[in-house]
């Protein structure tokens, strides 16, 4: 059941990022902003569940192939999803002090990583 959530919400702030992203492309800054802290409140809440998952597992990194595999696998896409979330808080802190440049590239990097 977890991972459908997590897989959810993963899925959910894509559409946000994007929202965020025509928001701010159409100049509509209020709706960009909406959208850039729906992404990053979903990445944290992300970020939350797996840390459960993890404590919750039955297994260790140590048991088995399939525990390596596991938490090496989910610990990079939980570390990528960590890095991704902390470039759309800093397009957040930028998007606040109007420092966008006018073709967002900073703003449109931190949102193809997060894809």
């Amino acid at each position: 059941l977890s991972a459908l959530l997590n897989t959810s919400i993963l899925l959910r702030s894509g559409v946000t990022v994007t929202w965020a992203h025509h928001a701010l492309m159409e100049n509509n800054f209020d709706q960009c902003l909406q959208g850039l802290l729906f992404t990053v409140l979903l990445g944290l809440y992300f970020s939350f569940l797996q840390g459960l998952e993890y404590m919750e597992a039955s297994f260790t990194i140590a048991d088995s192939i399939y525990g390596s595999t596991f938490f090496l696998a989910t610990g990079f896409h939980g570390l990528h999803v960590l890095i991704g979330t902390i470039f759309l808080m800093i397009c957040i802190l930028r998007h606040l002090s109007a420092t966008f440049s006018q073709h967002h590239f900073g703003f449109e990097a931190a949102a193809w990583y997060w894809h």
